[in-house]
């Protein structure tokens, strides 16, 4: 498994590392909502939305998407301000509450409210196919990998006490820990390196980067739920070793809303 997982990392890694340095802006903007459009379908299977409704509904998604993009729209800071709402509030009592995903207009809803925000992050984080976005939105990825590998190797050998057994029993609190000083020295290189490019010093920088390490770990565990709501094991099997497209992003759906809203109301 450990080596599927790697083989397809090793393929993806080099398409995204393309796509953010060579991708001009409306390729971007279309290579960024086919992730978030994956993800969505795999989410509506979860809703159990279905047959021509699970079609129409992603149809009607995407043709929002074609068209905010080709007015040039972006949320305001007052309308992205309903990302840190959704992560730092609804997400958390979700996972108290472990409510299941509602059904019909509600599953519909709630789909867009989570992907959404993500996809305008993308483009706003990379504007442009400059070295300088490309690098400031790698950055910010790369946050959320690093909490992933770090968790996942620090839960495999020092795990005793689990994060939410009855949500996902293989998260411990030990992997969290691994997480956070794994992102802590993370953020102090890139940092270093200039690739953040935030003009807040290090001493605000590793606090906002361990917020962002829990709304990772939110988004993890939430995807998590709802995979067990719906009594399955993977969001798809789209990618070999690792599962879904919503498996793989689920940290990074939450972490980009978070960021980019924080990033525009401290502007």
């Amino acid at each position: 498994m450990l080596k599927t997982r790697i083989l397809t990392a090793l393929v993806l890694l080099p398409l995204m590392l393309a796509a953010l340095f060579f991708f001009p802006p409306h390729v971007w903007a279309a290579f960024s909502w086919l992730i978030i459009g994956l993800a969505l379908w795999e989410y509506s299977r979860m809703a159990r939305i279905a047959g021509l409704l699970q079609w129409g509904y992603l149809a009607v998604c995407t043709a929002l998407a074609a068209a905010a993009w080709w007015v040039a729209y972006m949320p305001s800071a007052l309308v992205m301000s309903a990302s840190l709402l959704v992560w730092l509030v609804l997400a958390p009592m979700w996972l108290r509450k472990r409510w299941s995903i509602p059904g019909g207009v509600p599953a519909m809803l709630l789909g867009m409210l989570l992907m959404f925000p993500a996809w305008f992050a993308f483009l706003a984080w990379h504007p442009d196919n400059s070295a300088i976005s490309g690098k400031q939105l790698l950055a910010v990825m790369g946050l959320v990998w690093v909490a992933d590998v770090a968790a996942y190797f620090a839960g495999k050998t020092f795990g005793k006490h689990k994060l939410a057994p009855a949500i996902s029993p293989g998260k411990s609190w030990e992997g969290v820990a691994g997480a956070v000083v794994g992102v802590a020295a993370y953020v102090w290189f890139v940092n270093d390196l200039g690739w953040l490019n935030i003009p807040l010093p290090l001493v605000l920088l590793l606090p906002l980067a361990m917020g962002l390490t829990a709304v990772s770990v939110v988004g993890d565990l939430l995807e998590s739920w709802f995979k067990r709501s719906a009594g399955i094991k993977d969001s798809s099997s789209l990618l070999p070793g690792h599962g879904g497209v919503y498996d793989r992003i689920d940290s990074l759906i939450a972490v980009l809303a978070v960021s980019h809203a924080l990033r525009l109301l401290l502007a």
